[in-house]
């Protein structure tokens, strides 16, 4: 490969076939395309009709310094490379932006243009970078889709939370192109945080039992209202992978979360506080307890069995509070049952370090993860966390990484300590 986007690459040797489908968020496959070049893999181009709309071939074809495909029917790309061929030339193939319309092909086997018939046709790994509005990726069929396409081992890179084109806020952000990269790079590398657990020497934790809690809590004020955190569950459920990728058998105790739970991983989903510590009690003897999840601290002393309606001229209703169960103490006291590490989080908008400190010793924990959630910060559903790791030994700094690459160094520490 030749021109100035190739200077001073290295080259991997590794071929990637990009499909870009159509929504707003496409202009980020230019840049996409640009640092997987850096990287030094070879790039080939698929266009939807869709995507056509938002970026041209003529600026794929700069980028990549290949051909970019589109028709399914041209004679000449039929007689140069066919559709099986192309979808098997390449070593992984990456769907950015992948729109709802073609999660939705792709998990029900629609094979009516060039890009999803190249999907059916691949047997090489699939990587998607979902992008559409909060609503679309909250729908229960994009839900449903996305399950579907993890049991068959598509890769995923979720999508931010943050302001959309649309107006509105919430998860369904493309990627960014650095954290597309990334998961790119893993899946190319081999096996990948979500895959099966690796054995032998590369399975420290082999035998070991994780317990895992991940997202929210919902506390009900009635039928239609609740009390929650603010929580993605991307960081507890990365843990949880990064765990079951270093050979541990993972419990996740799950809150109401949009992303898709982790392969390879044991996972009861939750919606209140009280059910959250009756699933971590059943799940005990573990060796390895990481307490993730925002839980809610207090919910009303008893939920409207109807809503509550508002009427015009009426007072707001008073809300009676009651403290929840705290979770992490619950498993952290003193008991033959105790995990061996036992890990909580902290997250605080004041007084970081002090605050994580006392934590540590008011839990009994032996490891508390602070990080600082206030709102400048970007860490609260967003893909980037920057930690602490607290213990009775001192403080580690962690510098600010992709939730994945927490979660692996999180995972690799753990599994230090268990020798």
């Amino acid at each position: 490969m030749a021109g100035k986007e190739m200077t001073g690459e290295k080259k991997t040797g590794k071929k990637v076939l990009l499909i870009v489908a159509g929504g707003i968020a496409a202009y980020k496959a230019l840049e996409l395309i640009r640092l997987l070049r850096r990287a030094g893999c070879g790039v080939s181009c698929v266009l939807t009709d869709n995507g056509g709309r938002f970026v041209t071939p003529l600026s794929l074809q700069a980028l990549s310094e290949s051909k970019v495909y589109a028709d399914l029917f041209s004679l000449t790309d039929e007689s140069e490379m066919g559709h099986i061929e192309l979808s098997r030339a390449a070593d992984l193939l990456v769907v950015a932006p992948a729109t709802a319309n073609i999660l939705a092909k792709m998990a029900a086997g629609v094979a009516d243009d060039l890009a999803t018939t190249v999907l059916l046709a691949t047997d090489k790994p699939v990587l998607v970078a979902p992008a559409m509005n909060v609503r679309m990726w909250l729908h229960p069929a994009t839900v449903a889709n996305m399950a579907t396409l993890a049991e068959r081992g598509v890769h995923v890179v979720q999508p931010n939370e943050g302001p959309m084109a649309c107006n509105e806020f919430g998860p369904g952000r493309l990627a960014e192109p650095p954290e597309i990269l990334a998961a790119i790079e893993a899946v190319l590398a081999g096996p990948t945080i979500g895959a099966a657990p690796t054995s032998g020497a590369s399975a420290p934790l082999a035998g070991r039992h994780a317990l895992v809690t991940s997202g929210p809590t919902y506390e009900p004020i009635d039928p239609v209202r609740y009390i929650a955190n603010r929580s993605s569950g991307r960081q507890g459920h990365a843990i949880a992978a990064a765990l079951a990728q270093l050979g541990a058998r993972v419990t996740l105790v799950s809150g109401p979360v949009s992303v898709a739970d982790p392969d390879g991983v044991s996972v009861v989903h939750i919606e209140s506080a009280r059910e959250m510590l009756d699933a971590c009690t059943s799940a005990l003897p573990a060796d390895i307890a990481v307490f993730a999840a925002a839980v809610a601290d207090w919910r009303v002393t008893t939920a409207a069995v109807g809503k509550i309606k508002k009427r015009p001229g009426a007072e707001p209703p008073t809300l009676s509070l009651v403290a929840n169960p705290d979770i992490l103490a619950s498993i952290a006291a003193a008991g033959p049952e105790r995990p061996r590490l036992v890990v909580g989080f902290a997250a605080e908008t004041d007084d970081l370090m002090a605050n994580a400190q006392s934590k540590l010793a008011r839990k009994n924990a032996d490891w508390i993860v602070a990080n600082d959630v206030s709102p400048s910060s970007g860490i609260m559903g967003g893909a980037e966390n920057a930690v602490h790791l607290v213990s009775a030994s001192g403080i580690e700094t962690w510098p600010r990484l992709a939730k994945d690459d927490v979660a692996r160094r999180l995972a690799r520490r753990i599994a230090e300590t268990f020798g």
